[in-house]
């Protein structure tokens, strides 16, 4: 989803599972594109695990594109080889977004987040729940083990406030502009979108051909190309 796209998201939701039309037709015999399949970045972003090539990807929890691809992009990070660290960072986009990060970095602190997050996506697109107030969140998330007072207390504090702005700082570094996209060794960009050039395919296929394009791009990670 793309930034300009945002306040475009019911008619997004309604799209997610009848596929994408994305850009003019575009295949490489030899592999991805540059410039189509994935982008490089002019600058490479430093990594936070040195010795290790990054992988982040860009989400906001209330993305339907995010949402199908989730069970996709998780499958794969588990199979991923020892020398790739793999993380999950909270986009900032706009007012309700910043809400969504702000949550995003209090489970994440309680170390609640990655077993809340299934429940969380569910909850918005599937329930009809927006899960931007505080006590709408604290509601939803008591009856899945969340400790009430810690999660505000979490919630306003400064270690989330300081994990919010570096997050947005990082998204800002890596000129993120819709979601989800998959960032490879502080080098590379890519995404379902990305991956789908050109091409009327199903959520699923897309997401497929993301990992496929970042499966391709993990060696030119790790040779520095």
């Amino acid at each position: 989803m793309k930034r300009r796209d945002f306040n475009a998201l019911t008619a997004l939701s309604t799209a997610a599972g009848s596929g994408l039309l994305i850009g003019a037709p575009a295949q490489a015999q030899g592999g991805p594109v540059e410039g189509r399949q994935y982008q490089r970045l002019t600058t490479a972003v430093a990594g936070s695990t040195p010795g290790k090539i990054e992988v982040i990807e860009f989400f906001w929890y209330g993305c339907p594109h995010c949402y199908v691809f989730e069970p996709t992009i998780e499958a794969w990070a588990k199979q991923l080889p020892a020398d790739v660290v793999y993380r999950k960072v909270h986009v900032a986009f706009r007012e309700n977004v910043k809400i969504h990060q702000r949550l995003f970095f209090t489970l994440e602190a309680m170390g609640k987040e990655a077993q809340v997050r299934p429940a969380i996506f569910n909850a918005i697109h599937r329930g009809g729940q927006s899960l931007t107030e505080i006590d709408a969140m604290v509601k939803f998330l008591s009856p899945l083990g969340v400790d009430a007072n810690k999660f505000r207390e979490t919630y306003n504090s400064f270690t989330v406030q300081t994990k919010c702005q570096q997050a947005t700082k990082l998204q800002d570094q890596y000129n993120i502009d819709g979601v989800p996209t998959v960032a490879i060794g502080g080098r590379y960009l890519t995404s379902p979108a990305m991956a789908g050039f050109g091409q009327r395919v199903s959520e699923e296929e897309l997401g497929q051909r993301c990992i496929a394009v970042a499966n391709f791009l993990l060696p030119l990670a790790r040779k520095g190309a």
